[in-house]
């Protein structure tokens, strides 16, 4: 498997850079580093901003930070850490509020293909962890110790999977027998619990997709570290700045515009995405990954603004 096949393109970066809106001195935090992609571009749209780089996945920060460190000298900064705990971070690192925040909460295919029980179209141990580092709880452990319930409970909620009980009968029956260490042997035991279709009205996807991807997110808490850093992310931006979120699932999308729309109401930010940006055919075309991506930005207002809606 090359490196070339599985280099990841990052999202909308265009978009991205519209409703960051760069400005020369400005201070940008992308707290979703994974390969440098989108950093890359805010860096090289203008010459004279800088940007704070975070990712909770020390690998990518170690391989990729670096070079472009040295190609950008000066003018990025790399941090380990998780974007849930961005308040104590900035704090800890003494930084101040900055001008604007991007959020890409999609998994790279780098990150797929490299991190352990990630995808099941390579056998590996089920870890799932995205940072091992920060984290005890494995997939393989999940699998071992849930009820039947809790495992139908999380394939059905985090991902939408229609056969969740099915699957979930069929782990507790299998684990029995054997444990179940392997992304093999739960991706052909999902196949075998999943109900046969005619190949015409097949989906398009893996039948195990939805489970690992159900997996990957109870592990990691996504769900559970967005709604802590939505908050955290107004805090840290000055009036004015900006804050861009991209999802590529539905429960990350409703999160984001859920948290947009309530502040918007109370006066604290403008919502700069009426309509939520996808990408466009061309794009779709030339990144398959990117068909599930969805923009949504906001902009703080001035506190004074805050203070005259809160008065009337």
């Amino acid at each position: 498997m090359s490196e070339e096949k599985f280099f990841h393109k990052s999202v909308l970066v265009e978009e991205v850079l519209h409703y960051l809106s760069v400005k020369p001195g400005g201070t940008y935090l992308d707290v979703t580093f994974g390969s440098g992609g989108h950093t890359r571009a805010i860096l090289e749209k203008e010459p004279k901003c800088s940007v704070i780089a975070l990712d909770w996945d020390s690998v990518s920060l170690e391989t990729y930070g670096p070079l472009l460190q040295e190609e950008f000298p000066g003018r990025l900064k790399l941090i380990w850490g998780s974007f849930s705990l961005l308040y104590k971070i900035l704090k800890k690192e003494k930084i101040g509020l900055v001008d604007g925040i991007l959020a890409d909460f999609g998994t790279s295919q780098m990150q797929i293909v490299q991190r352990p029980g990630f995808s099941f179209r390579i056998d590996t141990p089920l870890d799932m962890r995205m940072s091992p580092g920060h984290q005890k709880l494995t997939a393989e452990q999940v699998l071992k110790d849930s009820s039947e319930l809790k495992l139908s409970e999380i394939f059905w909620q985090l991902g939408q999977e229609r056969y969740s009980r099915q699957i979930a009968h069929a782990i507790v029956r299998e684990r029995k027998k054997k444990w179940i260490k392997t992304t093999r042997q739960l991706a052909e035991i999902v196949e075998k619990a999943v109900p046969r279709v005619p190949r015409a009205k097949r989906e398009k996807i893996h039948p195990a997709t939805r489970v690992f991807q159900a997996l990957r997110i109870y592990i990691n808490k996504e769900l559970d570290n967005i709604h802590a850093f939505l908050p955290a992310s107004l805090r840290a931006l000055r009036p004015g700045g900006r804050l861009v979120c991209i999802s590529f699932h539905s429960l990350e999308d409703r999160i984001v515009k859920n948290f947009f729309k309530e502040k918007a109401q109370i006066g604290e930010v403008d919502i700069l995405t009426p309509k939520v940006i996808v990408p466009s055919e061309d794009e779709v075309l030339a990144n398959p990954a990117s068909r599930s991506a969805k923009l949504r930005a906001i902009e703080v207002v001035d506190p004074k603004k805050i203070y005259e809606n809160r008065k009337v």
